[in-house]
């Protein structure tokens, strides 16, 4: 019989910082052992680290704690920001700490040039702003996710830039950034949790584009306004075994072959992926 908690006694927690790491694989090995009696998957690069996960609240929270304070980081976790939510399914099955490259991989161009990501500069706005910029209309409302996420729930009004391969968001904004600039409407981006805009960011003011952000993702929205449902429209996508979150942060009943069009070859080998991993009992 397994010893591991019922699913509703759960907690979830993702994060992400961008920091210089200069032994991305001894914090990995640190990172392994401050999560050694929770699940998840955490990724590690020298631009920083990303992960979610679970386990009971109280075994969470000593882990945020910890690795906040960790040696192997150099105080450079301080103050890290962690997102919140429940479950009935158990998110992951096992812990998972890997070495990457990079924490997001999208191919932009000319980006050994670019600038560092910051998650704390200026460009970021509050839900609280995000919705005054929601109501006001005047930018553009670019949802960086890819376009199963996207056809689940977005927020009113978002342009969907039709992803399916990391390439399709730069032919996107390729094509549309002459018409933004010439009309002086700001780009306001937003994705899950924040990572994949604060890797955008950079490359889009390149491009000479005026960029805003929603501070903590979607799932930072819906943690700070119990009536996200006002601007937001269907579900949230998240890649772990609970699938998708409505807007108190609280599992659906939508499964993977509720999100996944079999008849897509980008989306039949994420249904079949999920469907293996579920009946194997997780990921």
């Amino acid at each position: 019989m397994s010893d591991r908690p019922p699913p509703a006694a759960l907690l979830h927690s993702s994060f992400y910082r961008f920091t210089p790491l200069a032994d991305a694989a001894a914090a990995a090995q640190a990172v392994r052992l401050l999560a050694q009696h929770l699940t998840g998957a955490i990724t590690l690069a020298p631009e920083g680290l990303s992960g979610a996960v679970a386990g009971p609240a109280e075994a969470v929270r000593a882990f945020e704690q910890a690795l906040c304070a960790a040696p192997a980081f150099g105080g450079a976790l301080r103050g890290l920001a962690f997102r919140h939510s429940h479950g009935r399914t158990a998110p992951y099955a096992r812990l998972k700490v890997v070495l990457r490259p990079e924490l997001v991989a999208l191919n932009l161009p000319g980006a050994e040039s670019l600038p560092p990501p910051d998650e704390a500069d200026g460009s970021h706005l509050t839900p609280a702003g995000w919705r005054r910029l929601l109501q006001d209309g005047d930018a553009v409302l670019l949802d960086n996710r890819n376009h199963f996420e996207v056809r689940l729930g977005r927020f009113r009004g978002a342009v969907d830039p039709q992803v399916r391969n990391f390439r399709d968001l730069v032919a996107h904004v390729q094509a549309h950034a002459p018409a933004w600039r010439a009309a002086g409407r700001p780009v306001a981006m937003y994705c899950t949790g924040g990572i994949r805009c604060d890797k955008t960011a950079p490359w889009l003011r390149s491009l000479g584009l005026t960029v805003l952000q929603l501070r903590g993702g979607i799932l930072g929205y819906f943690e700070a306004l119990p009536d996200a449902h006002r601007e937001w429209q269907g579900e949230c996508f998240v890649f772990d075994n609970r699938t998708a979150l409505d807007t108190r942060l609280q599992q659906t009943a939508t499964g993977p072959a509720q999100v996944f069009d079999a008849s897509q070859p980008d989306e039949a080998w994420r249904l079949q992926r999920a469907l293996r991993l579920a009946a194997a009992g997780g990921a």
